[in-house]
């Protein structure tokens, strides 16, 4: 063993240029720095060998390999290093030797020289540069840089953090790298104490400049600090985990001493005979009964505390709360679901239809299966209060499912048993809540169900809304069948293009139209004013709406289909009305036309005025939205001058565009027919303007309105006053049906039109109609262009004779 340190030379300033290279692996050695090594391979022991016989100097290089079991070659190592001196070295064996070093300086090396068992290289040495000093000097022991004194104030206080939370660190070293004054060395001090990987010591061990040296170390320094705070957050939380569980075991064996002493019987077996007695009497289905069975053999082998048992008991209680065999007994008088019904709802006749035929087929046929509604219109229509009408008028509970938005499979069939948190799905949810297996479920917003990564929910539906399948659904949580046979599934749908078709195949559906201006007349006086002077604490003889008043709402204050903002406005004057009574400012009132101003400011509507066109081209055309139907007025003008040509405003869709390209080619094409001069759509450019302009409008309906204006503008004679039309036409001048008949119908009453013009084909939707609409216009039936014109324009005589129909 040799340990005379009084030949040991620690002056950086006497180091050799050319020095023997030792490898290291999976550790650093920095600057200042003491390391203990052990050598066993045969180059690496003649080198220390040579080195102790010398000046005890030599230089670590980290190697890119992990191992060390091959000899090294000088394209394995790191080109910046340590020169450090041996202290002590001790040889237990042959080729087993035990070094204690400390680091000197960093090096680079210039070269590599040959010629030894081991490797050697001409070096050059690497002093540290203090460029964070304002005064250009570079002294590592004279900081005077602010910046460099806060890095150096950081790592201290982010290195004490480690400290305190590493157990392999003691305490005192926090305090002896505080006080380090050298920046230099204070980073390869911290550096070479944490817990890094050695890829980035050595990145701090190449770093000259003191500034980026210690900025590193920071980074490093937060790197680990953050990882010992995880860890230490991580092993509190499991320490107070099973702290609790061992608290919760020996209570409850406490707990089971104490009433083993008193002889009172286990929670757990109560429990347990309760779930059998309710499978007993609750009459499950035998697919039912047997895993109820099985889960309660797997139940009474478990430990209350462990989380199965917490699975497996709240699966028993869905598995034995759900009513398998109750089931409430029809209202089978079908008078009384008449009057149940009108006394609901004014109108909807062909719903109310529906069900009292549904009553009556029940009536003589007793297990007949459920029917599966759609009830599809404008928001406000009354769908969804049908449905609870139904429900009422059968004397069944009501059960309503908002679908839109769901997007997940699971919120249908539930979640499997495996997943933490599982429940069943909406649909067993809910005939659980009812306490029957034959509610009337209600599906609402059917047409806004989306898919997405979690599945398809409309796929689930397919199952729940088909007759044929739906007597064995089955939840992915109770897994067992559940018959939905006896339940009548009611949906409801603003529009039906977005169902996808094989749901929508498995659906009645039922179209709710808008309201007309009598009906809402009917229902805001039978049904909203009672309601909203009910809600507002009102007497009957303290407020009293006149019928001018009440139409001046639905006109200039509300364009709607349906009623909820007739409501709206309704109770906003009943508010305000019941504020006056409150402060006493008077005692009764009648709201007339007058008294709207004041309660609900001022008219809001622009009055749908389809008589006004007094100059040609311009004509009435009707449309249908997704709120009931509408008018449109379709504007043309010519400019002189221009060389031809077409422009379309108003943001018309593609289909829209088209048919006014269409209409502008038939009347080119037979300009003769209908008088007009052969130049004028060459030497005219024409524009096309639809009116609401931030209001997209598509559809082919407005073809047979387009070729109208074309001609009026050409023609330069007005169409008939109170007129509008609707239709799709062709290049031949046919008249094709379009939908949205009856909510166009209503449109063009609202608007005052007094004669229509429509596709023969839709004749056959007459009798949707109301009364009251049909009989105040007048219907005229073409199949030809020609006689649409003939029809439109006044004093207008064309070549071609078409058979037509009027309905007056």
């Amino acid at each position: 063993m040799s340990d005379n340190q009084t030949s040991i030379n620690l002056n950086p300033d006497h180091i050799p240029d050319i020095i023997p290279i030792l490898p290291i692996v999976d550790t650093n050695l920095f600057p200042k720095m003491v390391l203990p090594l052990v050598i066993m391979q045969k180059e690496a022991i003649e080198l220390i060998d040579e080195t102790m016989a010398g000046n005890r100097m030599l230089g670590l290089l980290l190697s890119k390999r992990s191992d060390i079991s091959s000899k090294h070659s000088s394209g394995e190592l790191y080109d910046v290093g340590t020169v450090a001196v041996i202290l002590k070295m001790a040889k237990m064996e042959e080729n087993r030797a035990q070094l204690l070093i400390q680091g000197l300086s960093r090096f680079k090396v210039k070269e590599y020289i040959t010629g030894k068992p081991y490797i050697q290289a001409n070096i050059e040495v690497l002093e540290s540069i203090n460029s964070s000093n304002t005064d250009g000097s570079n002294n590592e022991k004279h900081v005077n840089d602010k910046e460099t004194l806060a890095l150096m104030s950081n790592i201290a206080d982010q290195y004490e953090k480690i400290v305190n939370l590493s157990p392999g660190l003691p305490a005192e070293i926090g305090a002896m790298v505080r006080s380090i004054q050298e920046p230099d060395i204070l980073a390869d001090m911290v550096a070479s104490t944490i817990n890094a990987p050695v890829v980035e010591k050595q990145a701090v061990i190449e770093l000259i400049d003191v500034k980026a040296r210690l900025k590193k170390v920071t980074r490093l320094v937060n790197d680990q600090l953050e990882i010992l705070e995880m860890g230490s957050k991580i092993q509190s939380q499991v320490k107070e985990d099973m702290d609790k569980r061992q608290r919760e075991y020996y209570l409850r064996q406490q707990l089971k001493a104490i009433k083993e002493e008193l002889g009172e019987t286990d929670e757990e077996s109560v429990e347990i005979d309760e779930y059998r007695k309710k499978i007993e009497s609750e009459g499950l289905p035998e697919a039912a009964k047997k895993e109820a069975e099985r889960e309660i053999k797997r139940l009474s082998r478990m430990h209350p505390s462990s989380s199965e048992y917490v699975v497996a008991s709240t699966y028993l209680d869905w598995l034995t709360s759900l009513p398998w065999n109750k089931k409430s007994e029809d209202q089978l008088d079908i008078k009384g679901a008449r009057k149940v019904l009108d006394q609901d709802h004014y109108g909807l006749e062909k719903p109310k239809k529906r069900v009292l035929e549904y009553l009556a087929v029940r009536k003589l046929k007793n297990d007949s299966k459920g029917p599966i509604l759609c009830f599809s219109g404008p928001p406000g229509t009354g769908k969804t209060s049908l449905g609870k009408s139904i429900a009422r008028a059968l004397g069944r509970k009501f059960v309503r499912i908002a679908l839109g938005g769901i997007r997940d499979e699971a919120e249908i069939r539930g979640h499997r048993r495996t997943y933490v948190g599982a429940l069943p799905g909406r649909i067993i949810q809910e005939i659980r809540r009812s306490g029957q297996n034959n509610p009337v479920f209600m599906l609402d917003e059917i047409d806004k169900v989306s898919s997405s990564y979690h599945g398809d929910p409309s796929s689930a539906l397919l199952e729940v809304l088909d007759p044929e399948q739906n007597y064995s659904f089955t939840d992915h949580y109770l897994d067992v069948p559940f018959d939905l046979t006896d339940v009548i599934f009611l949906t409801t749908a603003n529009v039906l293009h977005t169902i996808p078709a094989p749901l929508r195949d498995r659906m009645e559906v039922l179209e709710l139209s808008g309201y007309t201006e009598d009906e809402k007349l009917n229902i805001a006086t039978k049904y909203l004013i009672p309601r909203q002077r009910e809600a507002n604490g009102l007497k009957t003889y303290q407020i009293k709406f006149a019928q001018g008043a009440i139409k001046e709402i639905i006109s200039g204050y509300t364009r709607e289909s349906g009623l909820r903002n007739l409501e709206r406005e309704i109770g906003s004057i009943c508010r305000g009305v019941a504020s006056k009574i409150a402060e006493e400012e008077i005692e009764k009132i009648t709201i007339s036309k007058k008294e709207l101003h004041e309660y609900l400011g001022p008219i809001r509507n622009m009055p749908e005025n389809g008589a006004n066109i007094s100059v040609p081209g311009v004509v009435v055309g009707l449309a249908w939205t997704p709120v009931g139907g509408d008018i449109l007025f379709v504007e043309t003008t010519a400019m002189k001058g221009s060389k031809g040509g077409l422009i379309l405003t108003g943001q018309l869709g593609d289909v829209m565009k088209e048919s006014a390209r269409t209409a502008m080619s038939y009347l080119i094409a037979h300009a003769d027919r209908f008088k007009i001069e052969p130049n004028f759509f060459s030497e005219h450019e024409i524009h096309i303007h639809v009116p609401a302009g931030s209001i997209p409008k598509d559809g082919p309906s407005a073809g047979v309105t387009m070729l109208t204006a074309l001609t009026s503008l050409a023609t330069g004679k007005v169409v008939r006053k109170r007129l509008a039309m609707t239709g799709e036409i062709t290049l031949r001048g046919d008249v094709l049906p379009v939908g949205g008949i009856k909510e166009k119908m209503i449109a063009a009453s609202r608007a005052g039109i007094k004669t229509i013009i429509l596709p023969k084909w839709n004749e056959k939707d007459m009798e949707d109609i109301p009364a009251n609409v049909k009989d105040n216009m007048e219907f005229i039936f073409a199949d030809k262009m020609d006689f649409v014109i003939q029809n439109a324009i006044t004093d207008m005589k064309t070549e071609q004779s078409v058979s037509v129909k009027v309905q007056i």
